[in-house]
């Protein structure tokens, strides 16, 4: 899955093999400690230090939920009226889907799939770099979309990428898009970066923006529920960058869950028979892989 696609995240691994993120994060770690991949924050990566951008439908499977409560809660800042840019990825796709029930806003991208979305809303317009199509994210790159942003000034820009740290700012694995990412941003008054919890703490090879010029970064709850992520999302507000979080309702489930289990009624004492004693795991079935040797080969 690692190579084929670049970067998973820990949440897919664990549905392909059918165990939780908590033992695949166990796994993981030990999977890096034999070379076979580089962990990153909510996921992992091919070893060699940057991560590979996934393609198109690649990206459409990653972190569904969180790209879409992060479209939710990006598109409460934009207002009647606005003029904004709106960079190319999967994550804006779901923002301008949100985009088309305001009214009066002007929308300037280089990304087909934004302006697919943005079609049929009749008081949105819509306008469009020029440039060469790049058919892995459905993007118009080169200089000609460089140079129709030239002396463009806009209120936002809603861009995302690869990666995104407080070292480096925000990067992505393809320079066209980065070049033109950069133009986007240049055009505008305000910087938002879009970017799930599998982007956090991650690098790639090209610099998109600078953690300076961020003005704020939308993200989801999922940062919060692992160090190195929470970390990251503390060392960019220490820079400077306003971080919004969008809810998953994790909270409320895992509470939902603990009154769940206190109502339960008890039951004998004693582990029912064939039960794993507290501390081990439950035996696989005859002939199954453990997890760890499912995730191995997965990966390989």
């Amino acid at each position: 899955m690692v190579r084929a696609n670049g970067a998973v995240s820990l949440r897919e691994l664990a549905r392909v093999v059918q165990t939780s993120e908590v033992t695949v994060r166990r796994d993981v770690r030990a999977l890096e400690s034999e070379g076979l991949l580089d962990r990153r924050h909510g996921g992992a990566v091919l070893p060699g230090g940057f991560s590979r951008d996934p393609g198109y439908p690649q990206k459409t499977h990653l972190a569904t939920a969180e790209k879409s409560a992060i479209a939710d809660l990006a598109a409460d800042m934009v207002e009647e009226g606005d003029a904004i840019v709106v960079g190319a990825g999967t994550t804006t796709q779901e923002l301008a889907r949100r985009l088309a029930r305001v009214p009066g806003l002007t929308v300037v991208t280089n990304s087909l799939l934004v302006a697919q979305a943005l079609a049929h809303a009749n008081r949105v317009e819509v306008v469009m770099t020029g440039g060469t199509l790049r058919g892995s994210n459905y993007a118009l790159v080169g200089s000609g979309a460089e140079q129709s942003l030239a002396g463009l000034r806009v209120t936002k820009a809603f861009i995302s990428g690869s990666g995104l740290t407080a070292e480096r700012g925000l990067s992505t694995a393809n320079m066209l898009s980065a070049s033109v990412d950069r133009a986007l941003v240049q055009a505008a008054n305000e910087v938002i970066v879009l970017a799930d919890h599998t982007k956090l703490g991650a690098d790639s090879m090209f610099q998109t923006v600078a953690t300076e010029a961020i003005t704020r970064l939308v993200t989801d709850e999922r940062t919060l529920l692992d160090d190195l992520t929470s970390r990251e999302q503390h060392a960019l507000a220490d820079c400077g960058v306003q971080v919004s979080v969008a809810s998953l309702g994790l909270a409320a489930a895992e509470s939902g869950a603990h009154q769940q289990a206190a109502r339960r009624p008890a039951g004998p004492s004693g582990p029912a028979p064939g039960s794993p004693l507290p501390g081990q795991r439950r035996p696989a079935p005859h002939g199954a892989l453990p997890p760890a040797a499912r995730l191995a080969e997965r990966i390989r």
